[in-house]
């Protein structure tokens, strides 16, 4: 795993660089958290194109009158 910072090499799960000594670890509930936000965003995604295509037969019938 590469240092953000200095891109120096790490080995995986490092919480430290050891080229630069600057943190490098990412806490375990920041990953779940990460997870589960992106979950909501998949979730809010899918209710957007519904309500888009909701909209569009809306259209579409107004449209035939």
């Amino acid at each position: 795993m590469k240092c953000p910072y200095c891109q120096g090499e790490n080995v995986e799960g490092a919480m430290v660089c050891s080229a630069c000594s600057r943190d490098i670890g990412i806490p375990a509930t920041l990953i779940a958290e990460r997870d589960d936000l992106l979950r909501k965003r998949e979730l809010l995604v899918e209710e957007l194109r519904q309500a888009r295509g909701e909209i569009e037969k809306i259209r579409l019938r107004r449209k035939q009158r």
